[in-house]
């Protein structure tokens, strides 16, 4: 099994309001597509880790019909790597080999993307895989179960990043060209460039 985390507690102070409620289409917002995504590349477990306006998130994740699950991040004012060990205990059991893990920044990667990622990991079981496009990393990353002590022992000041870059690889960067895997929405500016194109094509 390789479950997901979505990454959606965080302040979103530069865009100046929660960035899973933002709407993506008529239909879909932030949050809510990024877990249908992962539905329809074939992950059948995703947990949302919640944090500030849990409520309203959590409230939109349901009315949009994705049967996802939620944990909160009570702490999640003091970082995002609070975040990623609050989601790490929700979805670590027997029978996890690894874990996706993405941010509601992210909200444009495809199907096609995580299923590449994932097909990845399992043909080389590298201990981190993840999306690459000349020098630009993205989302989402996977990570071997074998690293979850590690990430549970990390310094949080540092958090997750030191020991996803001490074990990349060749064998685990996957070459694609999916914009959406590399575009990172926080400013009103950014979402307006990227998102309302989708809303008014």
């Amino acid at each position: 099994m390789i479950p997901a985390i979505v990454l959606a507690a965080g302040m979103s102070t530069r865009m100046g309001c929660p960035k899973a409620l933002l709407p993506l289409t008529e239909t879909d917002t932030f949050a809510s597509r990024i877990v249908r995504t992962f539905f329809e590349a074939g992950v059948d477990d995703v947990i949302v880790v919640l944090g500030h306006e849990a409520d309203a998130v959590a409230t939109s994740l349901v009315a949009s019909g994705v049967a996802v699950r939620f944990v909160v991040n009570e702490a999640y004012e003091t970082g995002q790597f609070s975040s990623v060990l609050r989601g790490l205990n929700a979805i670590d059991r027997p029978g996890v080999a690894a874990m996706l893990l993405t941010l509601v920044d992210v909200p444009l990667v495809s199907a096609t993307t995580i299923r590449a990622v994932v097909e990845r990991y399992r043909i080389t079981h590298a201990p981190i895989v993840r999306p690459v496009r000349q020098n630009e990393h993205g989302h989402p990353v996977l990570i071997d179960r074998s690293l979850f002590p590690l990430i549970r022992a990390a310094d949080p000041s540092t958090g997750l990043k030191p020991i996803v870059r001490g074990h990349v690889s060749t064998a685990g960067d996957v070459a694609l060209d999916d914009p959406g895997a590399f575009l990172d929405i926080d400013t009103p500016e950014e979402y307006r460039q990227a998102i309302l194109k989708s809303l008014n094509p």
